[in-house]
């Protein structure tokens, strides 16, 4: 370094002051770094206690007080088991995913209208369930009453085959309505007739409004939930519902005992508002979402004396 070369001996005093200071300066900055070394590596090399350490330290018990300590004790998550079971989704709830999430068609019955529907079965699934129509939102009531059965009538053969081909695992089956929408005046006045406030089986029922021609296991099974969406309504030449509405209050009736939930659909009509009132009674009315009602009508054959409307 040029700092440290050593000069010749013979030089004199004046340039000798200079290079003795500096010669100073420089063992004074040498000890200084030294120093300063050596203190910084001690503080390095003392150990410090970990934070984690400190922490665990609080959280341990005294184990002097062994009290229980709601506060200082985590709550403890459920274990998994060791050996976790597979569930498969069940064949007719994957079916409706796959349908709905490929389809632009929606059902007919609004989402609030559905959820009314959905309560009762989700609480009496498995179940019977008996509906009036075959159309969009039957792969949904199939799987809404999961495991349960659920059967659609259906008035047009067609439509009944054009469904069928593209869900096949549907049970339905196809039935004919002999009645128009403009005779629903002279029905209603028919359905005031004794014979139709008797309570039996609707194949041997004297009443006109009865309807006889299902396919025999329909009446030999109790239905606990009827849904009456169909036939057709909308105009004068059209079936109409008055036969249908009248039949499943029937059935609901001749159950030998507990009671049926029945829905009616498009009730802001004519003949579906005043046919439900009349044959499934405004005193067994439970519940209207929109277009729709639920009615819950008990067993008639459990008490003989029980009026056809309370």
């Amino acid at each position: 370094m040029k700092a440290t070369t050593m000069r010749p001996s013979n030089s004199n005093s004046k340039s000798q002051s200079p290079f003795n200071t500096k010669l100073i300066l420089i063992c004074v900055s040498v000890l200084l770094f030294v120093f300063l070394l050596i203190t910084a590596s001690s503080s390095f090399s003392k150990p410090h206690p970990s934070p984690i350490s400190e922490s665990h330290m609080a959280n341990t018990p005294d184990p002097v007080d062994e009290s229980p300590s709601s506060e200082s004790k985590p709550v403890s998550c459920p274990s998994l088991p060791s050996t976790p079971t597979c569930t498969k989704t069940p064949p007719s709830l994957a079916n409706a995913l796959i349908h709905y999430a490929t389809t632009n068609i929606t059902p007919q019955q609004t989402l609030k209208e559905i959820s009314v529907s959905a309560r009762v079965l989700e609480k009496k699934s498995p179940c019977n369930f008996l509906v009036f129509g075959l159309g969009h939102d039957s792969l949904m009531w199939t799987s809404l009453n999961h495991g349960g059965r659920t059967v659609f009538l259906e008035e047009d053969k067609a439509w009944i085959e054009q469904i069928k081909g593209k869900l096949p695992g549907l049970e339905s089956y196809h039935v004919e309505y002999v009645t128009k929408v403009h005779q629903a005046d002279g029905l209603m006045e028919t359905g005031m007739k004794e014979e139709c406030k008797v309570v039996g089986d609707p194949r041997f029922s004297k009443c006109e409004l009865a309807l006889k021609g299902f396919p025999n296991e329909i009446y030999d099974v109790e239905w606990d939930v009827i849904m009456v969406d169909a036939p057709t309504g909308f105009h004068d030449e059209a079936p109409g519902r008055m036969n249908a509405i009248y039949t499943a209050g029937l059935m609901a009736r001749n159950r030998e005992e507990g009671e049926t939930d029945v829905f009616v659909h498009d009730v802001d009509r004519v003949v579906e508002d005043k046919f439900s009132m009349a044959f499934l009674c405004e005193g067994y009315l439970r519940e209207q979402q929109g277009r729709l009602r639920h009615f819950n009508i008990p067993s008639h054959k459990a008490a003989s004396d029980t009026p056809f409307c309370p």
